[in-house]
């Protein structure tokens, strides 16, 4: 039994804390707070581009707390998002971190998409790109 009584809060939390040092020592960062905000920028530009269907089957493999960030602020009638070009997708991610001292744009967005290709079923991560326009699709590698 946990020190708290629940299991799956403790469970949730400790995934997040793995996902999050994972990102954070992939990129070389000095902060974790920087390192979720990448991700939770990146997840939700991940979202907005697939449909509700898709975006159900791909959040279910994310860690619980992981997963309520990914929904956060969602529209479900606004998605899939019409403007499907890889430049508005990082614009729109480098909008939200330009702040970051250690920020080095796509590479940095890569290194996320890398994470969830160790993280995630490559079957999953499969079908993600394959809905994902070919130029965004170019960025992830495959997993």
């Amino acid at each position: 039994m946990s020190a708290q009584g629940l299991n799956v809060i403790d469970h949730t939390v400790q995934l997040t804390h793995e996902w999050i040092n994972e990102l954070t020592d992939r990129l070389d960062w000095t902060h974790q707070r920087d390192a979720l905000r990448l991700m939770r920028v990146t997840l939700h530009q991940i979202r907005d581009h697939l449909s509700s269907d898709e975006s159900a089957q791909f959040s279910a493999q994310l860690p619980l707390l992981i997963r309520g960030m990914y929904f956060e602020g969602w529209v479900p009638k606004r998605t899939p998002i019409k403007e499907r070009r890889a430049t508005d997708f990082f614009t729109t991610i480098e909008g939200q971190l330009g702040d970051i001292a250690e920020y080095r744009g796509h590479e940095d967005i890569q290194t996320m998409f890398k994470l969830l290709n160790a993280r995630i079923s490559r079957g999953e991560i499969e079908d993600i790109r394959a809905v994902l326009p070919a130029d965004i699709r170019g960025h992830w590698p495959e997993p």
